[in-house]
Order: C-alpha cells, then structure tokens, then sequence
C-alpha cells in the first residue's frame, strides 16, 4: 500500500450570541489545529452562531452573507497563511429570498475551491430549517485539494446513503460532514443514546459502503431558544474506509486531531470491490419517491 497520510482537524466547539466571539474562537481553534499538525480542518455547521432554526423568525435571514463574502475571504486569508485546507459551514444569501445552508471549501494556497449546498433539508421540532434554507442545487461533488480528494455534506444529509455514495463516485477520499444535531432535553432519558448511536451508526456505513473516510464534527452545549433548547452532543469522530473509529470525542469543546493513510482507500475499494459490483442496470427506481404496491 502507497502511504499518503493527511492529518484532520475537527474543532468541536460552544456557540455563543456574539459572531465576532464566535468567529474569534473559530480561527483560534483553527490555528491550534494547524499547529497541532492538521492539514485539512472542517469547522462545525453554522458556527458563527446559535443555531437559529429552532425557531421561526424574520430577523435571522439577517444573518447570512455571500459567498464568496467577508467570511469566505477570512478563511481563505487563514488557510493561505497556514497552509491547510479549511471547510467553513456559513449560512449563503443567494439573492433576495433565497437563502441556502452552505459549505466553502479553501485551498491551502487560499484558493476558494467552490461551495456544497446542503440538499436534505429537515423540518422536525426545534429543526425548523425548511423555513430559511432552500435545497442546493450544485449536486453532490468532489474537489482536489492540496492534500486529498474530499466531498462535503452537511447534517441531515448524513442520514442519506445515497448523498454518500454520489459524492464518493465521483472520487471522494473523505466524506466530510459539518454538523448540528442533538438532543431535545425531554426526550434525552428516553431516546437520547439510540438517536447518537444511530447516527454515528448511518455514518460509519457510508465509510464501509464507499470504501472512504468519513469525518463529522458537531458543536457541543445547550442553545436555549423556546421549549427548552437542544443540547448538541458533540461525539465528532473519524472512521476509516472499514467503518473503524480511529478518534472520537465527547461531549463538551475538544479538538480532534487525527491522521489518516488515504493509501487505505485503494485497498479497502480494491478488497471490498462494492463500487465494480453495483447493478447500475437495476437502480432506476431509486429516482422514485417510492415504489407502491399494485
């Protein structure tokens, strides 16, 4: 196996109501990481604030910006001085009244590479996002970064075999996934360890299905915003193209730093050859919304 090691980043991070505190904590967590060796860092979905869609409220379409904008350029100048490559989770103003939750991605030399624009998108208690974003429309893609081949996604598409399997055909290495998910506080006794389970679960499978790294970084603390706010559970973590978890964290801010041998995906792909035995000629109900009985 040809070794190609690349060291992630993923930092696990509070939220607070002030954007310059937050956009300070982001970049200072980003240098750590850079320091600490990591050379590809995706910060967590909308990070530079409270996740607002746990209600439904006008004044927050205040919040979004361009991109490229006055955020992606922050993080190109960061990635340009620092020579990594960052994923930075922002909330896109496309035009008036459309509005999408979307990912930049930067090259190490600064480069804005392009953007992934979120393409499930939810609508569950406290989950509201339906009201302020709308589908992406760029599809599922890969970029050539200085250290690797990634796909990015974000959240509620983690639970999506098929956005996984997409992205990874066309080239994917590592399958990065920004993230806000967690427990609503009345439900956690009951439910809270099957949803986290489940969903580490869904993830790892796409890891083992696409024979690629799966990388998902969560915030972490309880956002209060009406009927008792959510709880993020952090538990970012790095799984390797067999579904292992090479690092995963807890529940309050950490970042993980981990390496990872890309040489694996050749020979995992290879071994577990699940992409040469697809039955492209029988997937075309997968374009059905469902297959009713007759």
């Amino acid at each position: 196996m040809t070794s190609r090691t690349v060291t992630l980043g993923l930092p696990q991070m509070t939220i607070g109501e002030d954007p310059k505190a937050n956009l300070k904590k982001a970049i200072d967590r980003t240098r750590d990481a850079a320091a600490r060796g990591a050379q590809i860092v995706c910060l967590q979905e909308l990070f530079l604030g409270p996740y607002f869609c746990q209600t439904e409220d006008h004044k927050f379409f205040a919040l979004a910006e361009t991109i490229p904008g006055p955020s992606t350029q922050i993080f190109a100048d960061l990635a340009r001085e620092l020579g990594i490559v960052i994923i930075a989770s922002l909330f896109e103003k496309r035009a008036e009244g459309l509005y999408h939750n979307t990912a930049a991605i930067l090259d190490a030399d600064g480069t804005y590479l392009g953007k992934y624009r979120k393409m499930h998108i939810p609508d569950d208690p406290q989950y509201y996002e339906k009201f302020y974003f709308t589908p992406g429309d760029l599809g599922f893609r890969a970029w050539d970064t200085t250290f690797g081949r990634i796909g990015v996604l974000i959240c509620w598409d983690q639970w999506f075999p098929e956005a996984a399997r997409l992205t990874a055909m066309t080239g994917a290495e590592i399958l990065f996934y920004p993230t806000a998910i967690g427990w609503l506080p009345p439900e956690k006794a009951e439910y809270g360890e099957r949803q986290q389970a489940a969903w580490e679960t869904i993830q790892r499978s796409h890891a083992i299905a696409n024979g690629a790294f799966v990388a998902s970084v969560n915030r972490v603390g309880l956002e209060t915003s009406g009927n008792g706010g959510i709880e993020f559970w952090g538990g970012s973590f790095v799984a390797d193209p067999n579904g292992r978890i090479l690092a995963k964290g807890g529940t309050d801010e950490e970042t993980l730093i981990v390496p990872c041998d890309l040489g694996a995906v050749d020979v995992v792909r290879t071994h577990w050859p699940f992409l040469r035995d697809r039955r492209v000629d029988a997937y075309g109900d997968l374009t059905k919304r469902f297959i009713d009985r007759e």
